[in-house]
């Protein structure tokens, strides 16, 4: 098996090394068949955020994934999504996010909630390894990637993953448009 490689990021194989994932990541990775097609690359963790990140690695914001968390409420149940898209386009929340999860508002989780409730990093947080009670919306444009830098879980690192080996993350619902 041959690891993912994007940009200048030197990567090792994710199981090898999951110390550098938050619990949550390292506990899915090791129940996903897939995991062996993972890589982890350690990174300076005041470079986590996409435009450091992209500049510093060379990396095209096509191939940078942003894992947002989206909530919104129906009837008095609460309906959460993660939502991965590229670095290069914004999560359509008010439109298309809110009618996949059938809400009259969605908006972004806070900061404070989202790190509490995915037990992640903020800056850090990925679609591997975040609850199962939620839906994980993937932009359809991000399987067509041959590599994708996402979270790990932790501001120290960055997962890359082939682009159609995201549609086989758990729960994965793969959704034209959702990057806008």
């Amino acid at each position: 098996m041959t690891l993912p490689v994007l940009g200048s990021l030197i990567s090792l194989p994710v199981l090898e090394r999951l110390d550098l994932v938050a619990s949550a990541t390292a506990d899915a990775l090791g129940a996903w068949p897939y995991a062996d097609q993972v890589a982890v690359c350690e990174i300076d963790p005041d470079l986590a955020d996409t435009a450091a990140l992209t500049a510093a690695f060379d990396l095209p914001l096509s191939s940078s994934g942003n894992c947002v968390l989206v909530a919104g409420t129906r009837a008095g149940d609460e309906r959460i999504a993660a939502c991965l898209v590229a670095a290069n386009t914004r999560a359509d929340v008010n439109n298309l996010v809110r009618r996949e999860l059938d809400v009259r508002k969605a908006s972004f989780l806070s900061m404070d909630r989202a790190v509490a409730e995915s037990g992640m990093e903020y800056g850090g947080i990925t679609p591997v390894g975040l609850p199962a009670s939620w839906r994980l919306l993937i932009d359809a444009a991000l399987t067509a990637e041959d590599v994708v830098c996402i979270g790990s879980g932790l501001r120290r690192s960055k997962l890359l993953i082939a682009g159609p080996v995201l549609a086989h993350l758990p729960g994965a619902e793969v959704v034209e448009g959702l990057g806008r």
